[in-house]
């Protein structure tokens, strides 16, 4: 069959689907990964249990939200809906026994991140309160960091830490679509199409941007291959969206955490872009960071309305934005507390 004329894409050719150089060059293979080893317990078990030994659960202790443990088992839990794990024997994606103990999981998960974040913030007009938190925020800025001081190597190790999420960019937040309806759900397919690059001819996922970054700085480009290289603080950032969005009772947590990742993404990225010419790295290897400072000035706006529409159609889940713009919040700040400390580097200076 013949693509329609308006198609923004070449149908005929596999590699110009809006996938530039492909989802990753290796996406494909997963040969030579095997699973991490485990940081407890937790990780322990699930890991068993993927590679098809299965065990009894262990109890899931009250922890720090950020914990090591804690969020190694849920990534891989989460990741079996999104892609084939290493190790990984028969089907699991379903299976009660992982999606029981993920439960739990995420039951002490959600507990610990209320207690970060504290009580609410007034839900009267959501989009006034997400700007207020934003303009309250100060936590460190690790772009500003790297804009001025970071090094090739750190810069390395910044791109390796957020590869667990920008390697499956959207996918997440994806998944709040069949859960919303009306105009919401019309509003988060804008923003989608545009991270997916089908939002218009000769566009690229910026999931297969971050990838291109990976191989500009000879990075294995794979899904989960440096997963035994970051810490919890790293897979929280994943984590906290499938989270909301594998759970439809958290569609506004999932729309509030979309608000607030679109709204603090120009001038980080653009830092970031700046940091990269600083340091002389290619075009290429900048065009994830120039492609989101343009696209995301667009999408700011676009998810914040989004935001606020939701709040307005469904005024219960007002509450529920707003824990998950806080949440986003939460992450990226002990994010970068934790990748500023591995470098050695008092947060409170950045």
């Amino acid at each position: 069959m013949t693509p329609p004329s308006s198609s923004p894409f070449d149908l005929t050719n596999p590699g110009s689907a809006g996938r530039g150089d492909g989802e990753a060059s290796n996406q494909s293979t997963f040969a030579g990964l095997t699973l991490p080893e485990s940081r407890g317990p937790l990780s322990r078990w699930v890991m068993d249990w993927v590679r098809g030994m299965p065990a009894d659960a262990p109890t899931v202790p009250f922890s720090d939200p950020f914990d090591d443990d804690l969020q190694l088992a849920l990534y891989c839990c989460y990741e079996t809906h999104f892609t084939t794990l290493p190790e990984a024997v028969g089907e699991v994606e379903w299976d009660l026994d992982l999606l029981r103990f993920r439960r739990e999981l995420e039951w002490v998960f959600e507990l610990g991140l209320r207690g970060v974040i504290g009580a609410p913030p007034d839900h009267s007009d959501v989009g006034v309160a997400i700007r207020a938190m934003l303009a309250a925020d100060d936590g460190p800025s690790l772009s500003r960091f790297m804009e001025t001081n970071g090094t090739m190597t750190e810069m390395r190790d910044f791109v390796v830490h957020r590869s667990a999420y920008q390697l499956k960019e959207a996918d997440g937040h994806s998944f709040g679509i069949p859960r919303l309806s009306g105009v919401a759900k019309q509003m988060l397919v804008q923003i989608q199409a545009g991270e997916y690059g089908a939002d218009g001819v000769d566009r690229e996922m910026h999931a297969s941007l971050f990838a291109q970054t990976m191989r500009e700085f000879d990075l294995d480009d794979r899904r989960n291959a440096y997963l035994g290289d970051q810490p919890g603080s790293a897979l929280a950032i994943s984590n906290l969206i499938s989270m909301f969005g594998l759970h439809r009772r958290w569609r506004g947590a999932l729309v509030g955490h979309l608000a607030v990742f679109e709204m603090t993404s120009v001038v980080p990225m653009g830092r970031y872009a700046s940091a990269l010419d600083r340091l002389g790295a290619s075009a290429a290897a900048r065009r994830f960071y120039d492609v989101h400072v343009l696209a995301d000035a667009e999408h700011e706006m676009m998810a914040l309305e989004l935001a606020r529409t939701l709040a307005a159609n469904e005024p219960a889940l007002a509450c529920d934005v707003l824990f998950g713009a806080s949440c986003a919040i939460a992450a990226e700040h002990r994010f970068a507390v934790g990748l500023l400390r591995q470098w050695g580097i008092d947060p409170a200076q950045a």
